[in-house]
């Protein structure tokens, strides 16, 4: 469960766009406080967990700021053999949206982790209180929470398939790149109707869990409110998928494809 949250926090964690593509943010977001999206997570036909994606504003340090939490839970059989709940949580801009402070408190089998990371990102900084550090880091990263809806607040119009993408993330206390590609739009199938999206295949390293590079797969719906769909792992064991299963309070309409 861990890795499969985490895995598609980092999917969508995009930072820096080679080529012509800038990434930044648009001036009006796709999505408003009240928004709560539902995932359910698939290891093959076993339905072994779920997580919630919801966004309120809030004031932090009297200032508005958006405060998006994502709660994960294993179910049925798998919360039996191996119990796992993970919290995370992040405080953000609503224009810029960047990353003001980020939690994580989550509990795997007897494994347990809490961190808080305060972002001061005028002086490329953060300070961490799992190390008790203050970290350097590149002017723009993301937590990974907050890397969600800064993938949402961008305009694709002019990213091209075969664009790549460089990603950092901060988490667990250490900075991850990850590259990404865009392989362009498909129609995608879902228990809620069909969708156009946009289809981002991040580059895996190859071994253990991962068996090519192209294994890991995330669609966006191509539309206005730029809703994660689906993330998909091929890994070497079988394949594990993350569909959203439930909304509520969206910015704009979402209807599926009429046949």
């Amino acid at each position: 469960m861990k890795f499969i949250i985490t895995g598609i926090l980092h999917c969508m964690s995009f930072l820096v766009v080679s080529g012509q593509y800038e990434m930044v943010p648009g001036k009006i977001n796709p999505f408003k406080p009240g928004e709560s999206l539902v995932y359910s997570i698939r290891y093959g036909p076993i339905h072994g967990g779920e997580a919630t994606v919801k966004l309120k504003l809030v004031k932090y340090e009297g200032n508005a700021v958006y405060n998006a939490k994502v709660l994960a839970r294993t179910v049925g059989i798998a919360d039996k053999l191996f119990k796992v709940r993970e919290h995370y949580e992040s405080f953000f801009d609503p224009e810029s949206i960047k990353p003001v402070k980020a939690i994580r408190n989550v509990r795997e089998g007897n494994y347990t982790a809490y961190n808080e990371v305060y972002f001061s990102l005028e002086d490329c900084t953060l300070y961490s209180l799992k190390s008790d550090s203050v970290l350097k880091v590149p002017p723009h990263i993301l937590d990974m929470v907050t890397a969600l809806y800064f993938i949402r607040a961008l305009d694709y119009k002019n990213l091209n398939p075969g664009d790549s993408l460089n990603i950092i993330t901060f988490f667990d206390n250490e900075i991850f790149p990850f590259p990404l590609r865009y392989k362009g739009k498909e129609l995608l199938k879902t228990k809620l109707g069909k969708f156009q999206c946009l289809r981002f295949d991040p580059v895996v390293g190859t071994g253990r869990i991962f068996e090519s590079e192209d294994d890991m797969t995330i669609w966006i719906s191509d539309d206005k409110n730029l809703i994660p769909l689906r993330a998909r792992f091929d890994l070497t064991v079988g394949s594990i998928k993350c569909d959203l299963s439930g909304y509520s309070g969206l910015k704009y309409e979402f209807e599926p494809i009429e046949d």
